[in-house]
């Protein structure tokens, strides 16, 4: 099982050799790929080494799958070079997602979806993939009407270099700005570029993402997405109305039996999600589940993901572990 890691040497790539490691992936191969001037140089794995090649050289060994994040414009124009070539690709970037010809992948949730012919599956946003987790559950309950998420969230997605900027502000070192204001002691209320309707990309994102994974088109959505400067995963607040009503232990039972989902609901001995605690880990918490007091049918709760894990490395390594079991024996 030949396995390429496009964008080896970021962030999510990282991260993806990490996952692909600790989860005993079957990889017979590896082929690393990284920028042009990343050729050549060389990274360990599973206690080997090996060089990182260009693009050309990745579709000429012919891996079977190739995990991309590499950013979406290097997606669109390298993925379909891949898949004519029949290695599959799943992609980490917003490139594909909203394409009507591919599939967008939440494994617990949707997996049954991929087909072997499916040859460009996309990876949705970090913050869609754990809030849709605790979504489609409940929805299948109760039927969801509308959702209200305002996002906190950490530094590393943006990447390295926030990451980096952060740590320097916070040792009074002056260096490269990965955003407009400073991020330590701050807040800052966008994520990605405005667009016409006064919200970010981020936040369009999570309204559009959330339906097509859902497969139900009538859910209203709203976000209001924050970077914060914290490390080890994103936050969400979230606001569910259904159209039936709920009991909050058949809420917390439901939730407790879903695949990749961790109810921390212990207000007594303060037990509650926190990126602290969610960092290095694959799953999604969820606590705070409590009802809205002030409209019927309405729940609150806190979802907290490690977002360079389950939202993003870990959930592509999954769809490649359903790929391998499924339809590429």
């Amino acid at each position: 099982m030949k396995i390429a890691v496009v964008g080896a040497t970021g962030l999510v790539g990282t991260k993806m050799l990490q996952v692909l490691a600790e989860r005993n992936f079957p990889v017979t191969e590896l082929i690393p790929v990284a920028s042009e001037r990343s050729v050549g140089k060389v990274i360990s794995f599973n206690n080997n080494s090996y060089k990182i090649v260009s693009m050309e050289d990745a579709i000429a060994a012919k891996p079977a799958i190739a995990l991309f994040s590499a950013g979406g414009d290097t997606s669109l124009e390298w993925a379909p070079k891949f898949a004519e070539a029949g290695i599959t690709v799943i992609d980490n970037s917003s490139a594909w997602r909203m394409d009507e010809t591919k599939r967008l992948i939440v494994p617990e949730v949707n997996a049954h979806l991929l087909t072997a012919e499916d040859k460009i599956i996309a990876n949705p946003n970090c913050s869609t993939i754990q809030m849709v987790l605790v979504l489609k559950p409940l929805h299948l309950k109760y039927t969801i009407h509308r959702v209200v998420v305002s996002t906190y969230q950490s530094v590393t997605g943006t990447g390295v270099k926030a990451v980096t900027q952060m740590m320097n502000e916070r040792q009074g070192i002056e260096g490269e700005m990965a955003y407009k204001y400073p991020i330590d002691l701050n807040v800052i209320p966008q994520i990605d570029v405005f667009t016409d309707n006064g919200y970010t990309k981020e936040e369009m994102k999570m309204v559009r993402e959330t339906k097509k994974i859902l497969e139900d088109e009538s859910i209203r959505v709203t976000a209001t997405c924050v970077r914060i400067p914290t490390m080890g995963g994103h936050s969400e607040s979230v606001n569910i109305e259904f159209e039936n009503d709920f009991d909050l232990l058949d809420v917390k039972d439901i939730l407790n039996d879903t695949p990749g989902v961790i109810v921390q609901d212990d207000i007594d001995n303060f037990i509650y999600p926190m990126p602290l605690t969610a960092h290095e880990k694959d799953a999604t918490f969820v606590g705070r589940i409590r009802r809205d007091e002030t409209q019927p049918n309405t729940l609150n709760c806190w979802i907290v993901s490690d977002n360079l894990r389950k939202g993003a490395a870990t959930n592509a390594v999954q769809i490649a572990e359903y790929l391998i079991k499924n339809h590429l024996a």
